[in-house]
């Protein structure tokens, strides 16, 4: 404890000891003892001074930690204290200290001798400063692995806003969902092993579940050691990072053992803790597994209790803030786990309940948590002192010595307004029905206090769906909210549905759907907006989009809000140029407008803001053309599977919405950055084509045609285009390699002759047509493609793409056949008929190019057709071999230049010859292998960059041994390149060893331009000098690497190329097999050079007559009845297809065994849940039969009584009859009872905190309450409060004199002090309340003593429709009351108070209503009946004032009546700061208590629903 950090000068050794991660290294120990005395200028830590002060701790770069060391000194503080005075305790090693705890030596240096505070009395509150505090950063605790968490020490009054701005934008926190505070024993207990798991494994469960933060106590032991284990346990059996759970600690500085160890003005990163139960003495350790820890300091030590108030706060204010996630906005529930305890869980408890905190308690853990437990279902009158004494002798066996008779009324009173709140008290019992975990307990007791809370209609259950939502919990959802109690309409569920949506929540949007939510009428423009404006930042959609929006700013003068059309400008990116925008840009003019701006969209626990969404007039709401493509699109484009997978299984045309979503997946993926992502991707695409396919695979078994047509069927809702396009586009070869889709193409390649022709009849036919006419050729068996004429037959053979291919082939190869023999015989200096044949031949073909060129069916332009036409490869060669022609023929042309033309057109044959493995793709047998041919030449590339490398390198070195400068650049290459590369094939120079060398073939000096250049010789002997051995030794390390190593390593590459394409071989065949059947679908059926007659006739179509030319395209538009019809077929069978998917799941063997342990797992479950509810069916029943016992005896000690009352006994050796023990352990097994009707004693005036004041009251139980009853413990306080604002008022002073002067039971001046319960006591001369003791003497807030006389109109009317017709439920009329909300209040209330000496009507009710309407309004007071008049149960209420009201109905009947027009009229025109509204009269309406007991009589009056 010596090293405290209180010390402005602090010695290197404790610095070192206290800052852990400075090590024991000299050189980094400060030099000065300047350097150390950085405790002043933490105020001033704005100062560049001590900025590099605190920069000189941590490396470059470490911005995180110099933000924290600078922000925390500023605004956190921790206290001091500045005045030593000596305590008569002493310490646990015998030692003087302070009143504060801590030793002289732990003090200021000038804490022992302060002149100014001498000779005075040590006050906390005068001798104990704040400073910045001195202890933060990371704990470790050592020797327990990587365990890391945060800390910091904080003074006990930091603003809540202050820790909750550090917790979340320092320590990186999200907000929690939930704030589960568990409280209770802070020493060890013990629980039963089965309810300790229970209580770990839901605790758990809450916290990881719904993203909640757990706070308790943070010392390792009692609850707290509990908590921490139960996430130690978690953490260790879930590897992933969502497994984290924030815990946090918040635990007294003064009673941390080892927290010296946490001192470091610097901040600890991190600081060394160790956990030392053995030797911690009074003091308590932290807890190694929760995360986080606040240890609240008030200068003092070893006072347990300080974190309480600021604990208290913190939660308060935690629960007051508002967390908005994926468009849903809670304010942060709250909610108190108690497990056994003692008088300060009691306390946390009874604040709790009083806060409007609901409470779950552990039945079983002992102590305090039993006492409650087995009361709260007795009803509150049976909960006696007698009876909690008994509880707490049983319960508090060790400590209950220490209950004073003043304790046991104090815990009695506060048992029993616990008790009475059942609304906010859930008791978890082991083994009850519908609760058998204590995560289920603690949301079913958030849902049943927010059930019970009051509202303003329908707000109390959007409130329970937004936690739901928030929590994620859609078991929840299910078993508490979609209940009978209510009834849902689908247009009250769209903004959490999108709510769900955004946050990802996919259970819930499966539950919304089957709650009856049309997406049709969900999705609106505005709604796709919204949707899109709220994409993860992290998504690569998200990021396509901004870019689009920053191109359009760079146009545009002002930022472009989002829109729809951005959307689809990525998204035809993303689809293909064969599709058509999804949103088109709508005009100026026919822009929808939106009647609700798109930012003020979002959800809030207070209202219903995004509500008003979907609150527009009908004539501006823009509904979508197919709104589950939008969501599917929505939630394909951010990778999520399951809620894709949802809507998916909701869309009509879903064999082309799988596909999109397949080709848009494979999009993003080539874009995705990070590997994981775009592995999910890829997977989720390939899912989608299976989708696809399955639903296709049922289609065509169910009917070949109508599959066919889904193949062929424009959609409007993709843009219009078809299925096979765009499976086309995204490369889903396992979907185009189907057997329908090419028994399809294989129809479409025969045109309108039958698939069973053979190949040479069509071959026979097409040399000799007039065999047309016999029975050679057969044409398609469907009516609608077969040729009824003789010229329609003609027509129908050579317009079918395999006669087109065949007639072009033949032509083809007679163009190859006539160029070859120009080439070779006849070229001649004048071309010949046969040579101008060619070129005529070759402008049929160039024509025929640039017809592909703009044939433009979709409209996508010049530039973005050509660009579609360069990809293809086949166009490429096509152009190649006309530009090489055509290069060949310009030579060849001029007389000098006739020979490199003919060369040149030499090339241009090669390359046409090429073209020839097109033609052969056609063929099953070659298709396969000229893909993999091509495959292979990919390889061949890529390894002559590895060949290139050794040619280079050896030739280069060969050359620069053997031969000296070869200035000749033709023969450099041939000695670098060629002869190298010749070298591998076994060509080796024969004077590479010197011993084939002939200087006869080879030139010395290099001057015979056929010759090399001889290699070095000896000028006598003309003998090679160069240096053989290494010549042979590179060669044959040549020879090694090329001929073997890499040789060998092109024939394996070869080798893995062929395997891995020869899989997927028939596939690829199939995929490609499409281009060539469009191409020559859409193909002019005359071969080149014919095909110009068709080209001609094309221009003079286009050109001279304007028509339209023919779409040769695999596209069907359908009529709206027969596609409608068709998309209904492919619903149902794809309702079948996921039918039979969910089987085949089921019938898994994987699957099933899961199911199988489940069930297990269940059917265990169930079997000790039968034990548990077995052990306590014995005990009710012994509880019955004690009762029964009981009740016997009071009937025999009646009958004795009888019996010696008429003198058959003296009285003499009775013996005792019965007991009443038994009453001790009777239980009332329903919890749900209906509450107690009207309690017997005031309950508001008897509250323990009076309002508008911070005096206590005296507890006071329900058996003390009548002054008959002797008490004589009663010791209230007294508080009088001095209104400077009322006129008339008693004094506040309880001097007899001044209360002498007052006249009770009377009209004492204007006051009326009369009671309407007649005559009341006066003792001492004060009144005594007639309702019994409240625990407070005076007047309160009160005016005066004695009767405060108020009224309280009700002023009502019946609820009516729009008709005009009364609103009924449950057969009962209901009403409409008119309530006010009056400045500086939060709660709503009736429009009366209390009336002012000599007035008729209160001042509250003259601010609502003009002077003109008063005395009208006292008429109807006079024709209203009085409901009620006495006595009124108010806060306010003490033993010696209370309030009596008198309550009139005013009600009106019909709607016109007269009188309640000119009341709105009014009410209209009152003061603007208060809040007037006519609300629907129930039981949940949110006005003061005293006040609904005033509405129920008024309902019970007229007979309406309440």
């Amino acid at each position: 404890m010596s090293a405290r950090g209180r010390c402005a000068k602090v010695l290197p050794s404790e610095l070192n000891k206290v800052c852990p991660e400075r090590g024991d290294d000299p050189a980094t120990h400060p030099k000065k003892m300047s350097d150390f005395e950085v405790v002043p200028n933490l105020q001033q830590s704005s100062s560049s001074v001590s900025k590099s002060r605190r920069k000189a701790h941590f490396p470059a770069g470490s911005n995180e930690k110099e933000n924290l060391i600078s922000w925390i000194p500023e605004n956190i503080r921790k206290k001091e204290c500045t005045y030593f005075v000596e305590s008569s305790q002493t310490s646990d090693s015998g030692r003087i200290v302070c009143e504060c705890g801590y030793l002289r030596e732990q003090h200021l240096d000038d804490a022992a001798k302060p002149p100014i505070f001498l000779g005075k009395e040590w006050d906390p509150s005068r001798h104990i400063q704040e400073m910045p505090t001195d202890a933060f950063g990371d704990i470790r605790f050592t020797g327990l692995g990587q365990k890391t968490g945060k800390y910091v020490r904080v003074s006990s009054d930091t603003p809540p806003r202050v820790i909750f701005h550090l917790m979340t934008q320092h320590w990186g926190l999200d907000p929690p969902n939930l704030l589960i505070s568990v409280t209770g024993g802070a020493k060890n207990f013990v629980m039963k092993p089965r309810l300790k798991n229970i209580f770990r494994q839901g605790l758990v469960k809450v916290a990881q579940t719904t993203g909640a933060w757990i706070i308790t106590g943070g010392s390792h032991a009692g609850v707290m050691k509990q908590v921490g284990e139960a996430v130690r346990d978690f953490i260790l059996s879930c590897s992933h990072k969502e497994g984290d759970i924030v815990t946090i600690g918040i635990a007294t500085w003064g009673t941390v053992y080892n927290r010296e160890s946490l001192v470091c003005p610097m901040g600890g990163f991190p600081a060394e803790y160790v956990l030392d139960e053995e030797n911690q003495g009074s003091l308590s350790c932290l807890d190694s597994n929760h995360s986080h820890f606040i240890l609240v300091d008030d200068g003092t030590h070893g006072r347990y209790g300080v974190e309480i108030p600021l604990r208290t706060r913190l939660e308060k204010f935690i629960s007051e803030q508002t967390k908005v996630k994926g468009g849903v906005a809670i304010k942060i529930p709250i909610v108190c786990v108690v497990l056994e305890g003692g008088p300060g869980t009691l306390d946390t408890i009874y604040n709790a309940i009083t806060n409007g905190t609901p409470c779950v308690i552990v039945e079983g853990s002992g102590r305090v948590a039993d006492v409650i437990a087995q009361v709260a279902n007795l009803p509150v009158a049976k909960i006696t002192i007698a009876l909690i004494q008994r509880k707490l002798s049983v319960l508090f066996q060790d400590t209950y010595e220490l209950f004073t008779e003043g304790k046991l009324v104090e815990w009695t009173k506060k048992i029993q307004d616990i008790v009475r709140s059942r609304q906010l008290l859930t008791i978890f019992r082991e083994g009850k029905y519908g609760q058998q975990d204590v995560d289920v307990a603690i949301l079913q007791a958030l849902f049943k206090a927010s059930r019970n809370q009051d509202h303003f209609g329908r707000e109390n259950w959007d409130h329970q769906l937004k936690l739901a939502v928030a929590w994620n919990r859609v078991d929840i959802a299910r078993s508490e909210i979609f209940t009978d109690d209510h009834d849902w309409k689908p247009s009250d569920l769209h903004p959490v549905m999108a709510a769900a949506l955004i946050s990802n929540k996919p259970e819930f949007v499966k539950l919304f759907l089957e709650q009856g939510v049309r997406l049709k009428d969900f999705v609106t423009w505005d709604t796709l907006v919204y949707l899109y404006d709220n994409l993860a930042p992290s998504c690569l959609f998200h990021s396509k989009l901004q870019k689009v929006l920053l191109e359009e700013r760079e146009h545009t003068s002002k930022a472009p809000r989002l829109q729809l059309h951005h959307v689809s400008q990525v998204l035809r990116e993303l689809l293909g140029c064969s599709s058509q925008p999804l949103y088109p840009k709508p005009k100026q003019a026919e822009r929808p407008r939106l009647s609700i701006p798109v930012p003020h969209i979002k959800l809030n626990v207070q209202g219903s803001s995004l509500r008003s969404l979907y609150k527009r007039s009908p004539g501006r709401v823009t509904f979508t053309m197919d709104p589950v493509r939008d969501l599917l699109i929505w939630a394909v484009v951010q990778n999520r599977r399951e809620l894709a997978e949802i809507i998916w299984a909701q869309s009509q045309d879903c064999m082309a919405a799988a596909l999109a979503c397949s080709k848009i997946l494979k999009e993003l993926a080539k874009e995705e950055e990070d590997t994981d992502t775009t592995d999910d991707m890829l997977a989720l695409a390939e899912e989608y084509e299976h989708k696809a396919i399955g639903v296709f695979t049922d289609c065509y078994r169910k009917d070949e045609e109508r599959a066919q047509k889904l193949l062929t069927r424009v959609s409007e809702a993709w843009g219009k285009t078809t299925c096979l396009q765009l499976a086309l586009e995204a490369k889903n070869m396992n979907f185009v390699s189907h057997g329908g889709v090419q028994a399809f193409l294989t129809k479409v390649w025969w045109g309108k002759l039958s698939v069973d022709n053979g190949l040479w009849r069509v071959v026979t036919c097409m040399l000799f047509f007039p065999l047309l006419y016999t029975n050679l050729i057969t044409f398609s068996r469907e009516k609608r493609l077969q040729p009824t004429g003789c010229l329609a037959r003609l027509r129908a053979f050579f317009t079918a793409p395999i006669v087109i291919f065949l007639m072009n082939t033949l032509s083809y190869f007679t163009f190859l056949l006539l160029f070859a023999y120009v080439l070779m015989v006849d070229f001649q200096p004048r071309p010949s008929w046969r040579e101008y044949l060619i070129y005529f031949w070759l402008f049929s073909l160039v024509c025929e190019e640039t017809r592909q060129l703009l044939y433009d069916p979709d409209g996508l332009g010049v530039v973005k057709m050509a660009s579609l036409y360069i990809k293809d490869f086949w166009n490429k060669l096509d152009i190649c071999a006309i530009l090489v022609f055509i290069a060949g023929l310009t030579c060849r042309l001029i007389p000098s230049t006739l020979y490199p033309g003919r060369i040149i057109l030499s090339l241009a044959f090669i390359i046409f010859c090429l073209r020839l493995m097109h033609i052969f793709t056609v063929s099953k047998t070659l298709g396969p292998k000229i893909i993999i041919v091509k495959r292979m030449m990919k390889d061949v590339f890529f390894f002559l960059f590895l060949l290139a490398v050794w040619v280079v390198s050896f030739g280069v070195a060969k050359q620069a041994i053997l031969i000296h400068n070869e200035e000749r650049v033709e023969w450099l290459f041939r000695g670098v390149v060629y002869h190298s590369y010749l070298t591998i094939f076994g060509q080796i120079p024969s004077y590479i060893d010197g011993v084939n060398f002939n200087i006869d073939q080879c030139s010395p000096n290099g001057t015979d331009p056929y010759k090399p250049k001889c290699p070095e010789t000896n000028a006598d002997s003309k003998t090679p000098i160069f240096p053989e051995w290494l010549t042979v030794i590179l060669l044959c390390l040549y020879l090694l690497f090329t001929n073997i190593l890499l040789l060998n390593l092109l024939i394996a590459m070869f080798n893995y190329t062929f395997q891995q394409v020869q899989e997927h071989t028939d596939q690829i065949w199939k995929f490609q097999r499409h281009d060539l059947i469009e191409e020559y679908h859409g193909r002019p059926p005359a071969p080149p050079p014919l095909i110009l007659l068709s080209h001609l006739q094309l221009l003079l179509r286009r050109g001279l007559l304007r028509r339209p030319a023919t779409r040769h395209q695999l596209k069907e538009k359908l009529e709206k009845n027969e596609e409608a019809a068709l998309l209904s077929w492919e619903m149902y069978l794809k309702e079948s297809y996921l039918q039979h998917q969910q089987s085949q799941e089921k019938q898994n063997t994987e699957q099933m065994i899961r199911d199988i342990a489940q069930r297990v797992d269940a059917l265990a479950e169930l079997l000790d849940l039968d034990r548990v509810k077995r052990t306590g069916v014995v005990e009710q029943r012994l509880g019955s039969l004690e009762d029964q016992v009981h009740q016997s005896a009071q009937a025999l000690r009646w009958m004795m009584q009888a019996l010696r009352g008429n003198g058959f006994s003296s009285g003499e050796d009775v013996p005792a009859v019965g007991s009443s023990k038994a009453l001790e352990t009777k239980e009332i097994g329903l919890e749900g009872r209906a509450e107690e009707s009207q309690p017997p004693y005031h309950v508001l005036a008897r509250h323990l905190l009076y309002p508008g004041s911070h005096t206590l009251r005296f507890p006071v139980p329900d058996e003390k309450v009548p002054w008959e009853v002797d008490f004589p413990l009663y010791d209230p306080p007294a508080y009088s409060a001095d209104h400077k604002d009322m006129a008339v008022q008693d004094p506040f002073s309880l001097s007899l004199e001044s209360l002498l002067k007052i006249n009770y039971n009377t009209m004492d001046g204007l006051i009326d002090r009369q009671s309407f319960h007649g005559l009341y006591a006066v003792q001492d001369g004060l009144p005594l309340n007639p309702m019994g003791r409240t625990g407070l003497r005076g007047r309160g807030r009160l005016h005066c003593f004695g009767p405060n006389h108020a009224l309280h109109p009700v002023v009502t009317r019946w609820r009516r429709n729009l008709d005009g017709s009364i609103i009924r439920k449950s057969l009962k009329k209901m009403l409409e009351v008119l309530v006010a909300q009056y400045p500086l209040s939060d709660v709503w209330a009736l429009p009366g108070g209390s009336l002012e000496p000599g007035e008729m009507l209160p001042l509250k009710l003259k601010w609502i209503l003009r002077r003109e309407f008063w005395p009208q309004f006292q008429n109807l007071l006079k024709q209203g009946t009085e409901v009620h008049k006495g006595y009124l149960d108010d806060p306010r209420n003490t033993d010696n004032a209370w309030v009596e009201t008198v309550a009139i109905s005013v009600h009106f009947d019909t709607q016109n009546d007269v009188e309640m027009k000119r009341l709105n009229s009014f009410l209209q025109g009152c003061d603007p700061e208060l809040c007037i509204r006519w609300q629907v009269l129930d039981k949940r309406i949110p006005l003061h208590a005293n006040h609904k007991q005033l509405l129920h009589k008024v309902s019970t009056l007229l007979g309406a629903y309440y």
